[in-house]
């Protein structure tokens, strides 16, 4: 519905150190809680004896995963599921994770957060050699290579260490094979990756949110560049690569992450919240109230309330019911799509001076509506504080921005966005603050590509989403 990132993808899993036992509804509640990193598809694969059965499809989980299909998954040993918003191949059912492959050496299942920036190349490689693939992401271009690895090695973590000497850019992984689970950060750390407990049994997620939603407790984060598998009822952890400059998206805690998760040591809210009192103090300006536009930029709203003694108040009642899914068959309700899902308290804004905290402004065109919205309903003021600074470059590792033409930083000034979208005062947190909170995170190094154009590894001179539909 908006124009905000949208960032490819949530992985949950769970091992059982018991009998095989109903893993799929444990699995759907881990997805629901992940469901705002991926709205676009989902599915679950379960390891029975060996044998790995799966249904996927389009849409949300609640949707996909009705009572009968929960039911027509059998018990299993181990299970993997994942919620998907497309960066890199189209929003097709092939396209739904988790990608399930039969080879020589058995069964392979395998979902994948993150993008890699390589991908073209390695298909393109392998399709040469007579490799055949299904689908246009580049997670079956990670299958492929495992599988590949496999029938060189004596083992399955051996091939996944293999793998990841040719894979590069973005990628936490669950994979199960026919008799262990393995769970892999890339070095860089680009994208969470947790482990829990909930009773003997050993869970994985993208967020520790998805951990608290059934009831597991957290024991740490996946370190950059670790390995770890489950065989036997064992444990065991091993690192491909932990020398190399780490680059946790610093995205992760501005917007993607829910506020109730902690990723590598620090609390998302806790960091929002610290990036509105920085606001306050870099950006002060005198106002009636201030308010976050739902629902990522409350927690530093509330911050920014805090620091400058200025009343928080609610000023848009956000719609539950219109989802990214929702269609709308005009133009002209299309222009009018953020009316539809925010609605202002006018008897809150009618006069005021208000404070509104953003998280980011990537096209422009939804905080214009905003501000437009809020002024009609009678705000004498509008000043916007962003809680991020300006983005003006792409991502390779998984957010769908491919084009710096698509931002309006990269082509207006900040006195120049001011006017187009209508506030009356517009400032970016600056990227001293930025810094200083964002090392209180046990990874001290992050990927700041978009805000800086400098990335923690090589990128490619160019990316598209659609680009393995653009070589046949």
């Amino acid at each position: 519905m908006f124009n905000k990132l949208k960032e490819e993808c949530g992985i949950f899993g769970i091992y059982s150190m018991e009998n095989e036992q109903d893993l799929t509804g444990t699995t759907c509640i881990g997805l629901t809680a992940l469901q705002h990193r991926g709205e676009e598809s989902c599915g679950i694969a379960i390891n029975s004896g060996g044998i790995i059965s799966y249904h996927k499809d389009i849409g949300l989980v609640s949707d996909v995963f009705k009572p009968h299909i929960v039911q027509s998954l059998p018990k299993g040993k181990m299970s993997i599921g994942h919620v998907r918003y497309s960066t890199t191949g189209s929003p097709k059912k092939e396209n739904a994770q988790p990608i399930v492959t039969r080879y020589a050496k058995g069964n392979l299942g395998i979902v994948h957060n993150g993008n890699l920036t390589n991908a073209l190349a390695l298909k393109d490689e392998l399709q040469q050699a007579g490799a055949l693939f299904n689908s246009t992401s580049d997670t079956e271009v990670i299958a492929y290579i495992i599988a590949r690895e496999r029938l060189k090695t004596h083992s399955v973590e051996k091939a996944v260490i293999n793998a990841m000497g040719y894979i590069k850019g973005a990628y936490s992984l669950l994979i199960m094979s026919s008799k262990k689970f393995i769970a892999v950060r890339d070095p860089q750390g680009f994208r969470p990756l947790c482990m829990g407990k909930l009773g003997t049994d050993i869970v994985f997620a993208s967020e520790s949110c998805a951990l608290d939603a059934i009831g597991a407790d957290f024991i740490r984060d996946i370190e950059p560049g670790e390995i770890v598998t489950i065989t036997d009822n064992k444990i065991s952890s091993t690192f491909y690569d932990n020398t190399q400059k780490k680059g946790l998206c610093i995205f992760e805690y501005i917007y993607f992450a829910r506020p109730d998760s902690t990723i590598d040591g620090l609390n998302v809210h806790r960091f929002r919240e610290h990036v509105g009192r920085a606001l306050a103090k870099q950006a002060p300006v005198d106002a009636d109230i201030v308010a976050g536009v739902p629902d990522s930029g409350i927690d530093a709203a509330l911050g920014y309330s805090k620091e400058s003694k200025i009343p928080y108040d609610i000023v848009f009642i956000k719609s539950k019911y219109i989802g990214r899914t929702f269609i709308l068959s005009t133009q002209a309700q299309r222009k009018n799509k953020v009316a539809l899902k925010l609605n202002p308290i006018r008897e809150t804004v009618n006069g005021k001076k208000i404070i509104l905290v953003d998280d980011s402004i990537v096209r422009g065109t939804t905080i214009t509506r905003i501000i437009k919205i809020l002024k009609k309903a009678g705000a004498k003021e509008v000043h916007l504080r962003i809680a991020s600074p300006a983005f003006t470059d792409v991502c390779y590792f998984g957010t769908d921005v491919d084009s710096k033409e698509n931002l309006i930083a990269n082509k207006k000034t900040v006195e120049e966005i001011r006017k187009e979208i209508g506030a009356d005062s517009l400032e970016y947190l600056n990227m001293d603050n930025l810094f200083k909170i964002a090392s209180e995170s046990n990874i001290k190094d992050f990927c700041t590509g978009c805000f800086t154009g400098k990335y923690p590894i090589d990128v490619p001179d160019k990316i598209q989403k659609d680009r393995f539909e653009k070589i046949f």
